[in-house]
């Protein structure tokens, strides 16, 4: 007995169908030795010349009990059970079935639901962290089965548990953004502004595009109108660079609140980007996220941008839990090989 089921010794004529037991090794002298077909390989009418020529006349198979399902399509129905919108399956290999993003997007995960399938025992679904920017083709989960065989009541209980998606990609909405850059500096031309390429670049990566810049002095009323002007002409997000520091001359938050708009988070634990101000102004076309951009993300290739701006263009309302949550995964590891825009703060 083996695996809930009972190994036997058949011809290799009649294989056809059958589970093999144990790797079969090919070897070509002072060239390779490896498995030729892995254990757990259901055999198919193909493989049969193959098998005799390694020397397989006969093989060791599994006949699988009543009620016991073969890994491979038992992964595959874990993972067609968990994965939601643009999310495709690749080919199951040894009891695994891999999960790739059909699109550019926000990689979604339902953490307790994932944590509920991993207590069961015998399988397992891994994915990525939730929340992040995953480009199309990207491997995003991974569904394993742990024995050669399990349980067809074991795989109806996972099917049963998902109610909904476990894993999906929320594709990004292309936006009309206005930039609002600060500074008596720049306004007067003492010197170049270097926020807007950048900003522009990052939101061209996303998928959206910078409608308009607009240079204001250190002034309230000027910096609070020219917002207002970016939403009055339909913008679905208006960014606002610099003066977001400590600074008596930095008045950007308070030209942000003057426009009326609610502000959720002044400040993130996020390293780089701990200032930095989220806030909503209600408009026409719904609540216009406003935010306050500190310095860093001109010359940091991640920052708190790239945590926060990908939930905002997939539609998602980000909230001042979300913010303080951030602090998990928001200090930035500097890695030597920034692999920005795939890996927020190189995890």
């Amino acid at each position: 007995m083996s695996e809930s089921g009972t190994m036997k010794t058949i011809d290799v004529h009649d294989a056809v169908n059958s589970v093999l037991c144990h790797d079969i090794t090919r070897i070509v002298p002072g060239q390779s030795k490896g498995p030729v077909f892995r254990k757990g390989h259901i055999v198919r009418e193909e493989d049969i010349p193959v098998l005799l020529s390694v020397g397989k006349e006969h093989l060791y198979v599994l006949e699988p009990h009543p009620g016991m399902v073969h890994e491979d399509e038992a992964a595959i129905r874990i993972a067609a059970a968990a994965v939601g919108a643009n999310i495709g399956l690749g080919e199951p290999k040894e009891g695994r079935v891999n999960c790739a993003a059909l699109c550019d997007g926000l990689l979604r995960v339902d953490v307790p639901a994932l944590t509920r399938i991993n207590s069961l025992g015998e399988l397992s679904l891994s994915t990525l962290h939730s929340l992040q920017w995953t480009p199309r083709g990207r491997n995003v989960a991974g569904a394993r089965i742990t024995p050669l065989l399990i349980a067809e009541e074991k795989l109806r209980a996972v099917e049963n548990l998902i109610a909904g998606p476990v894993v999906e990609i929320l594709p990004l909405r292309r936006c009309k953004v206005g930039m609002v850059t600060t500074g008596s500096e720049i306004y007067n031309g003492r010197i170049q502004d270097g926020f807007g390429p950048v900003v522009r670049q990052k939101f061209a990566e996303l998928g959206s595009v910078v409608i308009g810049q607009t240079l204001t002095s250190d002034d309230i009323a000027l910096t609070s109108t020219a917002i207002e002007a970016f939403v009055r002409e339909g913008a679905d997000m208006v960014v606002v660079t610099g003066g977001m520091s400590v600074d008596p001359d930095d008045k950007t938050p308070a030209a942000i609140r003057a426009t009326g708009a609610r502000v959720v988070s002044y400040g993130a634990p996020v390293y780089p980007g701990a200032m930095f101000l989220l806030s909503y102004l209600p408009a026409p076309q719904g609540d216009v996220p406003v935010l306050g951009l500190p310095g860093c993300v001109m010359y940091h290739k991640t920052s708190v941008f790239d945590l926060v701006v990908p939930r905002l263009l997939a539609g998602i309302t980000v909230t001042a839990e979300d913010v303080a949550a951030m602090g998990h995964g928001g200090y930035c590891a500097n890695c030597p090989e920034c692999r920005y825009p795939v890996c927020p703060f190189g995890k």
